[in-house]
């Protein structure tokens, strides 16, 4: 208990203060998330992921193996969540969105500062890579998940590719290879930019999270949440201990598999009228219950 304590106060307390902000702030103004995310996304992410990349020093081989352990754990819960679908038999709807939830961890708003409170500044690049690669797998199964009768799995993957935050990594690698840089203004305006995205993430969780309602308190919820809290995790430090992935790239790999659900989860169901009220409920359910399990997991590393 006296681990956990300083665990929480000081690694995930700034994380969740700054999203209970952007609760607080979007019930009482009534905001609007969609302009917030959009800038999030379309232009502080990406010079976020720039700015982090470009100046990058992490082992080709570590990368791989980051991908290995990240890719298995994806694929796995993803079929843990086909599984449990056809156990308890959910129909095709519940079952895809299980599988949806399941793979989608938040590992950008919260996962990249949580990573960076955990093991410090140098570990971001990590961070970045692992939000890259969790991002791009979870897209392509959420997204095929959830657009499986309705859509071409090949749409999921060219959207994943397209995404701004895959989009600008060539250009990252590009200068991190050639060690070019940007003239000075052009520098300073994108460390700017890329500083403000942590914040405005966290606080558009907190909006995003104040505009989600009727909950749907259904076992399927418990059992989602438990895959994206408990399972994944387990499965990501088992492969990371079979492969030799160790350190702060195993503890980062570990830890951004152990991160609740994304909201990114919910507007995809919304966009595509899977289970909306369920995929919601699970979110709020998994973040809430994230700040013990994450705090274990924290603990345990």
């Amino acid at each position: 208990m006296t681990e956990l304590a300083p665990i929480f106060v000081d690694i995930l307390l700034p994380v969740f203060g700054l999203a209970g902000i952007g609760l607080l702030i979007g019930r009482r103004m009534d905001l609007d998330p969609a302009p917030l995310a959009k800038v999030a996304y379309y232009i502080l992410a990406p010079a976020f992921f720039f700015d982090l990349l470009r100046d990058a020093d992490v082992a080709s081989e570590v990368v791989a193996q980051m991908a290995i352990v990240m890719g298995m754990t994806t694929v796995v819960v993803a079929l843990l969540g086909l599984a449990a679908g056809r156990l308890f038999r959910w129909g095709y709807s519940i079952t895809a969105a299980t599988v949806l939830v399941a793979v989608y961890g938040n590992v950008g708003n919260f996962g990249i500062p949580i990573v960076a409170f955990a093991f410090g500044e140098n570990s971001l690049p990590l961070a970045g890579i692992s939000f890259l690669i969790i991002n791009f797998a979870a897209f392509m199964i959420g997204v095929t998940a959830a657009t499986w009768r309705t859509s071409s799995p090949g749409r999921a993957i060219f959207r994943a590719l397209t995404t701004p935050t895959v989009a600008v990594l060539p250009i990252a690698m590009l200068f991190n290879v050639n060690e070019a840089r940007l003239p000075v203004f052009a520098d300073r305006a994108v460390t700017l930019l890329a500083n403000a995205m942590i914040g405005v993430m966290l606080v558009t969780l907190g909006v995003q999270l104040a505009r989600m309602q009727r909950p749907r308190f259904i076992k399927a919820v418990w059992i989602s949440a438990g895959l994206r809290l408990l399972i994944a995790p387990a499965i990501a430090a088992a492969a990371a201990a079979t492969i030799g992935l160790s350190g702060v790239p195993g503890g980062v790999t570990i830890l951004q598999s152990g991160m609740p659900a994304a909201v990114f989860a919910a507007l995809i169901a919304i966009e595509h009228d899977l289970e909306p009220d369920f995929v919601t409920t699970t979110v709020l359910v998994s973040t809430v219950a994230s700040a013990f399990t994450l705090a274990a997991i924290i603990a345990l590393l």
